[in-house]
């Protein structure tokens, strides 16, 4: 990664800082002004935040480190799904659309990308079997209870789970992510570790001075996501429904903004030969954003009593099935092709064209 370690960038120490004032003095504004400084102020403050928890990330290592990040990104992601479900216009199937759209760009997007840039470079790289498939064999049956199940069940109508069966569905995504993240810190935390370190990636450790600097500018960035994110909600609703495209859209963007940054540190890594790093970042934010956001989004939306869809349709169903099988392909042989990267950014535009065209 190519994150300074002897200091902060001015910027990271601004943008916090200054996208709180921003949401202080725009809050409740209207106009395409107001809403053209909030989306970027939001930008900004997630581009920070995970700025500084890649700092803190390179003092922990991995797969810390990559938890670490993917803890920061399902703050944001919870902040965004919340502000919208709570807001003026709530989106029954906004946490349904995000975590779909979040799978889909961590197979096919950043594990795309991240290949395709590795291979350019580097022609093929390595990575541990051992630890993509553990992200998978935790990711693919929380899909499968969160996405599709409630399809097939017959306690409540259509795509919805009644509270039983959400309260147990819950607990199971959180016993997995807490069972998967004892497996890699703990168990089997040498299945997580790159197979070989860059002489930068093994001087990169900032000191204790700068990591608990970039501690605590973190938890203000965070602050300040959360709280632009409902600003920005009613904006992103409103630009989605005027190109008449369908309210799916919203997770998509949703998605996107969270594994934006995320993703820029993956294919990073990807570029100077760090593939297991990449594939770390990726499906690790996967694993959380259902492990996490599952539970706490589920225990909002009982407390006020908002409706929550989570089944997919049966095209999105064939689509996930297909993605688990080109990952299952991909991260079984340990090394990764530039054919292999192509495939999987195919994939990608295929479901986004489906989503803008179902």
């Amino acid at each position: 990664m190519t994150v300074a370690t002897d200091h902060l960038p001015a910027w990271t120490v601004a943008v916090p800082l200054a996208a709180l004032g921003a949401d202080f003095a725009l809050h409740g504004s209207a106009g395409l002004l107001s809403a053209s400084a909030l989306i970027v102020a939001l930008v900004a403050a997630v581009l920070a935040a995970v700025h500084h928890a890649e700092v803190v990330a390179l003092r922990v290592g991995e797969p810390f480190g990559a938890i670490l990040l993917a803890l920061a990104v399902t703050v944001i992601e919870l902040g965004l799904i919340v502000s919208i479900m709570l807001g003026d216009q709530p989106e029954p199937t906004l946490m349904r659309d995000t975590i779909h759209a979040v799978v889909v760009l961590v197979l096919h997007g950043m594990a795309g990308l991240c290949i395709v840039v590795g291979a350019l470079r580097h022609r093929e790289q390595e990575f541990r079997t051992q630890g993509a498939h553990a992200y998978l064999i935790v990711l693919l049956p929380m899909v499968a209870i969160t996405l599709v199940l409630p399809n097939f069940t017959t306690s409540a109508p259509g795509p919805y789970y009644s509270h039983v069966q959400l309260a147990f569905v819950s607990v199971a995504c959180l016993m997995l992510w807490l069972a998967f993240t004892f497996v890699q810190t703990v168990r089997h935390r040498e299945h997580f570790l790159p197979q070989q370190l860059t002489t930068q990636a093994q001087a990169a450790r900032p000191g204790p001075r700068i990591t608990a600097a970039a501690l605590g500018l973190l938890l203000v960035a965070l602050v300040a996501v959360v709280l632009l994110a409902k600003g920005v909600s009613p904006f992103i609703q409103a630009a989605v429904a005027s190109l008449g495209a369908p309210p799916a859209l919203v997770g998509v963007v949703v998605a996107a903004i969270v594994l934006l940054p995320e993703g820029l540190t993956a294919l990073r890594a990807a570029r100077d030969d760090q593939l297991q790093t990449s594939i770390n970042l990726a499906l690790g934010s996967g694993v959380a954003s259902i492990g996490l956001t599952v539970p706490v989004v589920s225990a909002i939306a009982w407390w006020t009593d908002t409706p929550m869809a989570l089944g997919v349709s049966s095209g999105g169903a064939v689509l996930l099935t297909l993605s688990f099988m080109m990952a299952l392909i991909t991260y079984g042989t340990g090394r990764a092709s530039l054919l292999s990267g192509l495939v999987h950014l195919v994939l990608l535009a295929t479901w986004l064209f489906l989503v803008v065209v179902p």
